[in-house]
């Protein structure tokens, strides 16, 4: 668990950089009062941007000499390429092969440097936190504690705005989001439940939860949810999401799909699939009754596949 006082910290530090989102109801025949937390609106279009910030303004001027690395599929590389450039220093991302043009484009703007490897070679990198030939302070996306207690921030936003939540839904790909916001909730509120959704294509902690086990995701294959889901639970992360999780959901794609379209329809909200994770969670009541807050964790999707998804498919 993420010390409250490192977050409270965090919160301190990111201010002029994170914006505090806002907190909408959604509207919709489910079981609970559903109410999005719209990371969408940060200036990076995801909530990345709070733990690469926070990460990065730490650092030393000795650990940001040779520039700044990470691993990312898009939303975390912009992140840290929006705080490397804040401050001064070069960032290479790590990119997997099917990345969306869309994120790649976008940390091109930011200045980023791109290095593209094959899916099993970045997440190697990930496992590693390293990548060969490439120099500099190696912000990780998911397991550095910085990160997380940035990714913290949001959990101390939901309960001051919704003081009496009976549950929170996170996206989950690596696990430095829920983990973040599950220590702020569960050290202020600890009988507020703690849901994450993974896309069920990729799935590894709705598999391992229940056996108390790490397992592989049951039929791993890449999708349209390109920033969340995974083949395994990174080890690290495993204690800390076995603690701080009470249930791992598997969101079937079509119901991302139809996630997407409702957010747009609903409440003119853009979310790409790990955005629309939680939301899809909770309209099919796995995170129970009450008052759910659900994680919009980034819109940063492509136009052409935005366009197919509205008209009814499932990429």
């Amino acid at each position: 668990m993420i010390q409250l006082a490192e977050i409270r910290q965090a919160r301190e530090r990111i201010a002029g950089a994170a914006v505090r989102t806002p907190l909408v109801r959604l509207y919709v025949d489910a079981p609970a009062e559903i109410w999005l937390k719209l990371e969408t609106l940060q200036p990076v279009s995801s909530f990345k941007i709070r733990g690469a910030v926070n990460a990065i303004r730490q650092a030393s001027a000795d650990e940001l000499a040779r520039g700044v690395v990470t691993a990312s599929a898009g939303n975390m590389a912009q992140g840290v390429a929006w705080a490397a450039r804040e401050a001064g220093v070069p960032a290479t991302i790590v990119v997997p092969e099917q990345a969306p043009q869309t994120k790649l484009d976008a940390i091109e703007r930011l200045g980023g440097r791109i290095v593209k490897a094959s899916f099993e070679r970045w997440w190697q990198a990930i496992e590693e936190s390293r990548f060969d030939g490439v120099d500099g302070l190696f912000v990780h996306p998911v397991q550095d504690e910085r990160v997380m207690a940035g990714n913290g921030t949001i959990g101390l936003e939901l309960l001051e705005d919704l003081p009496d939540l009976d549950a929170v839904v996170v996206p989950v790909g690596g696990g430095g989001l829920v983990s973040g916001i599950a220590s702020a909730v569960k050290a202020l509120r600890p009988e507020v439940r703690v849901v994450t959704a993974e896309p069920a294509s990729a799935a590894p902690l709705a598999a391992s939860l229940p056996t108390g086990v790490p397992t592989e995701a049951p039929g791993f294959a890449p999708s349209f949810v390109d920033g969340a889901g995974a083949r395994r639970v990174l080890a690290p992360m495993w204690p800390r999401l076995r603690e701080l999780v009470d249930t791992a959901v598997a969101v079937p794609l079509d119901d991302v799909a139809a996630a997407i379209r409702l957010l747009a329809e609903r409440v003119r909200v853009i979310a790409e699939g790990a955005g629309a994770l939680a939301p899809a969670a909770a309209i099919a009541g796995h995170a129970g009754s009450g008052k759910v807050a659900c994680i919009v964790s980034g819109g940063n999707i492509d136009s052409s596949r935005l366009a197919r998804i509205l008209e009814g498919e499932t990429p």
